[in-house]
């Protein structure tokens, strides 16, 4: 294993195109915590939420995914206030389908005039024209799929969305929203000591289709004292976290992990992980471990 320390590390990560036409840097930032407690309101330092995202754009990050539920908007404002107006490099995805009637409470509405609406919200908190990546939040099993997607394509044929993505299916679902509308995301719990979303990854890269594994360091009993990640943290003067990112990265071509944080320190580094380099055996080891 090999480390490197360019100005923006988050270059090291290569890069995959979008819809094939929409190029980002692989190891993203997830902007959920920069909210306060379940993910409602606003965060608990709002200026150091400013500055870990300013930060992240320095560091070479070029995709910034977010939610119109998350605080709800309160995330979406936050970006703008920081990152407005955006660098010509840096793509803002964010996702609808979902209601907050409080903290920790999450309910999936598809209803079309409910993703419509969020949609238009989304749009004037994050001072935008056009999201270049929208993605449903959750599929809602009480409308049928193909009036959530109608909607979404609808408002793509407007103008407002570039690209289109899903949050959370099956391949069987993401097979079917394909025969309505172009799919070129698939966001799922995905990490080391989590692959229970590991078919949807093997048909996303089969497909071409950009998998963004959400609650991506988790690393479980695998950081344990002894175990696979501490040694190897221990031996190649890494983190647990950046192991585990790093594992992600060299998983498949077709990953953008997206690990989010709300402190400065702790965002380095996570983007220091796009410096590691696991080679075969290291890889291959922790595949087996996890």
């Amino acid at each position: 294993m090999t480390t490197q320390s360019p100005t923006r590390p988050a270059d090291a990560s290569g890069t995959f195109a979008l819809g094939g036409d929409l190029p980002v840097n692989r190891l993203g930032y997830g902007a959920m915590q920069l909210t306060g407690p379940g993910v409602w309101g606003a965060p608990r330092d709002p200026d150091e939420a400013v500055r870990v995202l300013r930060r992240a754009v320095e560091l070479g990050v070029t995709f910034v995914d977010t939610a119109d539920a998350y605080g709800p908007s309160v995330n979406e404002q936050l970006i703008r206030k920081a990152l407005h107006p955006y660098a010509d490099d840096l793509v803002i995805a964010t996702k609808g389908g979902v209601a907050r009637p409080g903290p920790d409470d999450w309910r999936p509405d598809g209803r079309p005039e409910f993703l419509r609406e969020r949609l238009e919200l989304s749009l004037r908190h994050l001072g935008l024209e056009r999201v270049d990546l929208y993605q449903l939040h959750r599929i809602d099993p009480e409308v049928p799929m193909a009036e959530q997607l109608g909607t979404l394509a609808e408002l793509q044929r407007e103008g407002k969305i570039r690209h289109l993505g899903l949050s959370e299916v099956t391949v069987e679902q993401l097979k079917e929203a394909r025969t309505h509308v172009d799919i070129v995301s698939v966001q799922n719990l995905y990490n080391l000591a989590n692959r229970s979303a590991e078919d949807v990854l093997d048909y996303a890269e089969a497909e071409g289709i950009a998998f963004i594994p959400w609650f991506p360091i988790a690393t479980g009993e695998l950081a344990r004292p002894g175990g696979p990640l501490d040694a190897a943290s221990r031996v190649h003067d890494a983190s647990p976290a950046q192991l585990a990112l790093a594992w992600l990265l060299r998983r498949s071509p077709v990953m953008l992990p997206i690990p989010g944080t709300s402190s400065t320190a702790h965002l380095e580094e996570n983007v220091g992980a796009a410096l590691v380099r696991l080679d075969d055996e290291e890889f291959e080891t922790l595949s087996a471990a996890g």
